[in-house]
């Protein structure tokens, strides 16, 4: 029996092997908390819970969802509400946006259609390891882009040879960043929006983390001027909403690009459970008030940390955004040896930088989805059996 060649190219999935790292470590007894996956501990608001029960109760609602390989009129009107009510861009729900089984399906909807066979595709190093995957299932390959804390983790276009620059057909980014928590400004996206025209480059603006910030404006890669012309956001309501497992999400912007993710998915799925759409319009439409309260609770976690890393000797000021912190690991330590001495140490899983690429060898990063007491368990263990770091 032969598998697919492409496969070859696929390294272990990082959350995969840190899990099993974790039911390792379980198995042997030890009381294990990690700090490594970026997964809501909270429940997803009772409203979208009841909206969720009410329409699964229809019938009507049982059959193979509605508008297959859109997603619903009502929840992609939805979408355009909340789009111009949170970030003031308008859409047309008809065919600016496209319901997706959460963003990282849009991953792989968009290189199924706009990315062709031998192309050079742009992907930020570090970055989310699920864009490398995509671009290599459809026989093209990434060109890592470094992003480096002297430019605030955003990467510098002048760097990007001018011969790869106008050979990438496409471009992957994510503000704010998973995993180094950096967040956009406008002048950055309209350097992005110019460069992509300059160079006939479609650009994948995944924005998952969009209402994750601290102490900075929210942004949309939509609000710029020229958007549109260049490229489509992703979104989902897994991190706003505390809806990980409900795989629902959205890609809006430039309606040929949409048109092609809605013809790859109509090709490969039948669309989202209509109970979930009606829930997600609930989230939309009536739970921005979640919002404001995850915002406390992930502020909270994240000064609890920072206070701890700096008795323990850190000084960084981290990135304003995503429910992460991208911490540099300390002098001797590679990202991986740091992450083993803490698993050793403290019992406590770290995310190891260089498994976002080779650019984040020399980073851990932690996350803020755990509740507060087991975080504050990790921190007194932290605090108890370390002792400060030099970098």
């Amino acid at each position: 029996m032969q598998t697919a060649d492409r496969l070859n190219k696929i390294p272990p999935y990082l959350f995969m092997t840190l899990r099993n790292k974790i039911n390792e470590a379980k198995s042997r007894g030890i009381d294990v908390i990690s700090l490594a996956i970026g997964d809501p501990v909270e429940s997803t608001p009772q409203s979208i819970i009841d909206a969720l029960c009410k329409a699964a109760q229809d019938p009507a609602n049982h059959p193979y969802p509605t508008d297959e390989e859109w997603g619903m009129l009502a929840f992609r009107e939805a979408v355009a509400r909340w789009y111009q009510r949170r970030y003031n861009v308008t859409l047309d729900a008809s065919k600016e946006i496209v319901a997706l089984i959460g963003s990282k399906e849009g991953c792989h909807h968009f290189a199924l259609g706009v990315i062709n066979p031998g192309d050079t595709v742009l992907v930020t190093d570090p970055g989310y390891p699920g864009y490398k995957p995509s671009i290599w299932f459809v026989g093209a390959e990434p060109h890592a882009v470094p992003m480096k804390s002297e430019d605030d983790f955003l990467p510098n276009f002048e760097d990007i040879p001018t011969d790869v620059a106008k050979k990438a057909s496409a471009f992957f980014l994510n503000y704010p960043n998973n995993p180094t928590g950096a967040v956009a400004t406008p002048e950055f996206l309209n350097k992005l929006v110019e460069f992509a025209k300059s160079n006939d480059i479609v650009v994948c603006y995944d924005n998952p983390y969009s209402e994750v910030v601290f102490g900075v404006d929210r942004l949309s890669f939509l609000g710029t001027p020229g958007a549109k012309d260049v490229g489509v956001e992703l979104n989902s309501l897994s991190k706003p909403y505390n809806m990980t497992g409900w795989r629902i999400g959205m890609a809006s912007g430039n309606e040929d690009i949409i048109k092609a993710i809605a013809t790859s998915k109509a090709n490969t799925d039948s669309g989202i459970f209509n109970a979930v759409q009606y829930a997600g319009i609930e989230a939309l439409d009536n739970c921005d008030d979640h919002i404001v309260t995850m915002l406390e609770t992930y502020g909270r976690r994240r000064a609890s940390i920072i206070e701890t890393l700096r008795g323990l000797g850190w000084t960084y000021d981290p990135p304003k955004g995503a429910f992460y912190l991208w911490v540099p690991a300390p002098k001797g330590y590679t990202s991986a040896e740091f992450c083993d001495y803490m698993l050793e140490e403290c019992a406590v899983v770290l995310a190891p930088g260089a498994g976002y690429g080779v650019n984040g060898e020399g980073f851990v990063r932690f996350s803020l989805t755990v509740s507060d007491e087991r975080l504050e368990e990790a921190l007194t263990r932290m605090r108890d059996k370390l002792t400060p770091f030099t970098f």
